[in-house]
């Protein structure tokens, strides 16, 4: 019988032991509430039920009022036998006793929102009454003390020092009471107002985000008061010191939970001083506090005419692009509903009387053509309204959103008489929508072609208004030209600039079917050309609207040039005789010279001539005159050019035009002193490239030499000429069809290309070095460059801490190498090839980042990612599934060449990387937390990789490179499931399975650490059972036996169809190339 006892012994034990362990717990001490009673059963009663709906509640309110009133008040004699033993502090006894049992009550129960809600719309109630009853005994200068402010003010003692309570949960129903009585009473005692404020500041640097929340909700209330000077208890808090609402615009700025900032937004006062604080909120991460902004505030802000012009574009420009389509519509709708309102709310009441009324009685807005341009004038549309602008974007919403104004405005010949930069605007963005708007954006009686048909001029009349335009700004040119520092004149130049912009851009959606109308607009662009004072901008959209003009073919395009080139001679001829032909002294001389006595020796006159000639050239001012003028006729010349080779796609051998220009006007600009004629001579140049590729071969190493020896700005143009070539030309890098000279050339300019990219990404300029990782984005985009070195050098610039203050840099390689990896298999695998040394790189450079002294105390600010977070971004990056083309699906293993390797070939770096080098920790902990997250799908890989992965893997678990068992644990799944997969390779080579046995199998190790292997058999249920016996075995061996130098062999337990067994000794396992 020893065994029975000893069981006995050790249930003894156990419940000895239990019995202590309840007896050591400490015991709940529930306080004395005192005997129950009537009115604590009443006050209950109503607190239960106002938990159960918000619908009762006033009913509620009105229950616990009578309650309130015969324990404060005198009642009648019938009922005063039931109350007369309670009074005014039993009373308010059990409603904080209540109150209490909400405080544990969690977030997500709406009981406890409901009595909170109760409780303020109670005390609401009762104040009111309170002050009906005492107001004919109130004092005006002291506001007289009711049972509902003793109520109250007890209520917020009892909560205030539950505001730092441990539990999260006690400190969010405290602080939502507290908040939610802020702002549901009228009136706080002074000393009770100073004790909230102190205490509510506390709470808005509370951990969690309901407690941030409701403190800044009451705080909010509190900021509209006057602040008072410091509180004599605030020298223990140094905040206390500083205003409430100094401390509000702090979070509103710099709180980390979106509801909290969303909450501030909505309910700090609308000051002249807060106001810009909450306007930054059109840049919030949140695109719900954003959507608030334009949705809720903005409409009721009143006016936007009190807003600052720099406000007005600001708050147009980030709502109307912004990447949220519900911010986008919000925006849309202010401008076309709230803002034009405001601007037709003078005439829109002068015009109501004869009015329209909608249904619910408003007035129907009635369409303003002033009112529109008083807008378009609020905005700045002459700055704004510029190609790129989004006065543009603005405009097309407006349209689109009113109906009545497309159907309301005309364009009459009084229209056109004397145009403003808005009415020109109007007429320019009405004729776009018209013509670019869908049927979805327009419900009118009648098509919107047709209607712009209809309102605009045809294009006849249209070239007799747009050359009285030209007109008006040549002689505005002259005019500012000779009244220096005039600013009203500038301003006119600039205004009648931006009217004939407009109307040349309507000009580039006309038809020119009509011969009379073309014409007129042929010899319009044709004689606005030969102007030398047209602006640039002018002559860019004039030779463009020449072009339409001459036709698409290949006649009409010679014609184009034949007429561009006759213009560029012309100004030339204008602007160089102004200085030749003009000239007093030259007159002079010649008449001299022809008025000399015919015997007069020839030797004399030539002295004269020579004399006169070098008194000239020794005049400074005129030799300096007569250089800025060279260099204007030069860059104006050179404009004209750079806007013609624009527009023409011909081969540029085949047009004599295109070969003039670029013998007597770009060559010598490319070989001028002057830096701005010769960047401006080097993009002609770059264009004429475009148009042929043996001019493309001979001047390549021109724009080399540009990039090597020229200044930031021009190495940024070299750079985007040189990418515009190759991408024109692929085959300067490589022709197949090219012999061995040529190849070799090609291979000496792709290395000299490629140290060019290299320089640029070095560059201090940030101009320089964003224009390069644009530019090296197109090539490998084209796979013209797929040097690995290149790529891992852009990867580290990336990430690269100096970067960080080129904002463009990051975010043309942030769009860039996902699409880069994620488009193509082989840019995938180059990426996964040069993934492990990136981690070495980037952990030696944050090192040294790391270790700099005045780095280190900014160490925290994100200016070097983590190193976590870069190997899961190359993770993301590599990561088979995204890869175009990849399809892992049913008998589908090569649907992309390679596609599936990627972090095959991810696992064997990094593997080898533990198993042959020392790493630093930190970097081993990144390399394992990457192990953790890769994708091995089934078939992925070729055998021998897979083979060569395993043996790296089992090495390194014997060597036992993971410092941790968590570690120890991903390298024996993965090795495991390794083993699996080439045991499905062993059965298929034996030729059992087929398509009936695997057909696709994933390893994918998770993020607690746990393999998941995904299978989808074809077989019978005695294949599967066999199968997975047969893996179960060959794991046991694998435990067994370790892949290395020391290793003699293993046998797998793996039966073929015969009932034999396949040895596999190590020397096959370890030889790879076998």
């Amino acid at each position: 019988m020893p065994g029975r006892t000893a069981s006995s012994t050790a249930r003894t034990r156990r419940t000895t032991s239990t019995k202590n362990l309840r007896n050591s717990s400490p015991v709940t001490e529930v306080p004395d509430e005192g005997p129950d009673s009537s009115l604590r059963r009443a006050v209950c009663t109503a607190f239960a039920d106002s938990q159960k709906s918000t619908a009762a509640h006033r009913k509620t309110c009105i229950a616990l009022r009578k309650l309130q009133e015969s324990c404060c008040y005198e009642v009648s004699s019938s009922k005063k036998k039931q109350t007369e033993e309670f009074d005014a502090d039993d009373f308010n006894r059990e409603v904080i006793r209540c109150i209490l049992r909400i405080l544990p009550v969690k977030k997500a129960e709406p009981v406890g929102d409901r009595v909170v809600r109760f409780l303020g719309t109670f005390l609401n109630e009762a104040s009111q009454k309170d002050n009906e009853i005492l107001q004919q005994d109130a004092d005006d200068d002291a506001l007289p003390e009711t049972p509902t402010s003793v109520l109250t003010t007890q209520i917020l003692s009892t909560l205030l020092p539950l505001l730092q309570a441990k539990d999260k949960t006690i400190r969010f129903r405290a602080t939502q009471i507290t908040s939610h009585l802020i702002n549901s009473l009228d009136t706080l005692d002074d000393t009770m107002f100073q004790q909230l404020r102190f205490r509510l500041l506390k709470r808005i640097h509370d951990k969690e985000a309901p407690v941030r929340l409701q403190a800044v909700y009451g705080l909010g209330r509190l900021a509209a008061e006057v602040e008072d000077e410091e509180d004599e208890d605030s020298d223990s808090d140094d905040e206390v010191g500083a205003g409430v609402l100094a401390k509000l615009l702090n979070i509103l700025q710099n709180d980390p939970a979106a509801e909290v900032r969303r909450n501030l937004l909505l309910n700090l006062p609308l000051t002249k001083d807060v106001l810009p604080y909450l306007l930054e909120r059109a840049r919030d991460a949140d695109s719900t506090t954003r959507r608030a902004l334009y949705g809720h505030l903005l409409p009721g802000l009143g006016d936007f005419r009190h807003l600052s012009l720099t406000h007005r574009e600001k708050l147009l420009r980030w709502g109307l692009r912004d990447r949220d389509e519900a911010v986008r519509k919000a925006t849309a709708k202010l401008f076309c509903e709230r803002w034009i309102e405001d601007c037709a709310a003078l005439p829109a009441a002068q015009t109501s009387e004869e009015g329209e009324q909608d249904k619910d009685g408003k007035k129907v807005p009635v369409a303003s053509l002033d009112a529109l341009l008083e807008l378009l004038e609020r905005i700045d549309v002459v700055n704004s309204g510029i190609d790129g602008g989004i006065a543009l974007v603005a405009m097309y919403e407006f349209w689109k959103g009113r109906s009545d104004y497309v159907d309301y405005v005309s364009f009459p010949d009084n229209f056109w008489e004397d145009l403003s930069p808005e009415l020109a605007f109007v007429a320019r963005t009405f004729n776009d929508f018209c013509r670019t708007a869908g049927p979805e954006d327009y419900f009118g009686p009648r098509p919107l072609i047709e209607m712009a048909e209809e309102k605009l001029p045809e294009v006849t009349k249209f070239g007799f208004l747009l050359e009285r335009e030209i007109k008006n700004l040549i002689d505005a040119a002259m005019l500012a030209a000779t009244e220096e520092e005039d600013a009203d004149v500038e301003e006119d130049l600039h205004h009648r600039e931006f009217v004939v912009e407009q109307m040349l851009q309507m000009a580039l959606t006309f038809d020119y079917s009509d011969e009379v109308g073309r014409r007129k607009m042929y010899a319009l662009m044709r004689n606005s050309l030969a102007l030398p004072d047209l602006p640039e901008e002018v002559t860019r959209l004039a030779v463009e609207v020449l072009r339409l003009v001459c036709g698409e073919d290949n006649k009409g395009e010679r014609d184009f040039c034949g007429v561009v080139l006759e213009a560029i001679a012309e100004v030339h001829d204008t602007i160089m005789g102004e200085d030749d032909g003009t000239d007093a002294d030259s007159t002079e001389d010649s008449f001299h010279s022809a008025t000399s006595q015919p015997d007069e020796d020839d030797t004399i006159v030539v002295a004269q001539r020579k004399a006169k000639r070098a008194k000239k050239e020794l005049d400074p001012q005129a030799e300096a005159d007569k250089a800025v003028r060279e260099i204007m006729v030069n860059m104006k010349c050179l404009h004209i050019a750079m806007c013609m080779l624009q527009n023409v796609q011909c081969d540029i051998e085949e047009n004599v035009h295109l070969v003039t220009m670029l013998n007597t006007l770009v060559v010598p600009a490319v070989r001028s002193q002057e830096a701005p004629v010769r960047e401006r001579g080097l993009m002609c140049l770059g264009l004429c490239c475009l148009l042929g590729k043996n001019l493309a071969q001979e001047n390549l190493t021109v724009f080399l030499h540009c990039f090597a020896k020229g200044a930031p700005a021009l190495q940024a143009t070299a750079l985007q000429i040189i990418t515009d070539i190759l991408v024109t030309h692929p085959t300067l890098l490589s022709d197949p069809a090219a012999s061995d000279d040529s190849e070799s050339e090609a291979k000496g300019t792709q290395k000299l290309i490629t140290k060019a990219y290299k320089k640029s990404l070095g560059s201090n300029d940030g101009n320089v070095q964003s224009t390069g990782a644009i530019a090296l984005s197109k090539a490998m985009l084209s796979r013209l460059i797929t040097d690995t070195d290149l790529l891992k050098q852009l990867v580290v610039t990336y990430f690269d801490p100096d970067s960080a203050n080129n904002p463009q840099f990051r975010q043309s390689l942030s769009y860039f190498l996902p699409v880069y990896c994620h488009s193509n298999a082989e840019n995938a695998i180059r990426m996964a090839e040069i993934t492990c040394s990136i981690i070495s790189r980037l952990h030696t450079l944050r090192e040294t980042y790391l270790e700099d002294a005045e780095v280190e105390e900014d160490a925290g600010n994100g200016d070097m990612v983590k190193m976590n977070l870069i190997g899961q971004m190359l993770l993301d990056w590599t990561d088979p599934r995204k890869i175009v083309g990849f399809a892992e699906s049913a008998n589908v293993v090569d649907a992309a060449a390679g596609a599936a390797q990627t972090h095959y070939i991810v696992a064997e770096n990094v593997l080898e990387r533990l198993v042959t080098s020392q790493p630093h920790k930190d970097e081993k902990k990144v390399l394992f937390s990457m192990l953790n997250k890769l994708h091995l799908p089934a078939n992925g890989a070729d055998p021998e990789r897979v083979k060569t992965v395993l043996e790296l893997c089992a090495e390194a678990v014997e060597t036992k490179v993971s410092p941790t068992i968590t570690d120890k644990n991903y390298l024996t799944k993965i090795q495991n499931n390794l083993i699996k997969i080439m045991h499905d390779y062993a059965t298929e080579e034996r030729g059992g399975g087929g398509a009936e046995e695997t057909v696709l199998e994933t390893t994918e190790v998770d993020d607690e650490g746990e393999t998941t292997v995904h299978v989808v058999h074809g077989a019978e249920d005695e294949e599967e059972e066999d199968l997975d016996s047969d893996v179960t075995q060959l794991q046991q061996d694998m435990k067994d036996a370790t892949i290395g130098a020391t290793t003699v062999g293993f046998t797998t337990g793996i039966p073929d169809a015969e009932g034999t067994r396949i040895e596999m000794e190590d020397s096959e396992m370890m030889d790879v190339d076998d």
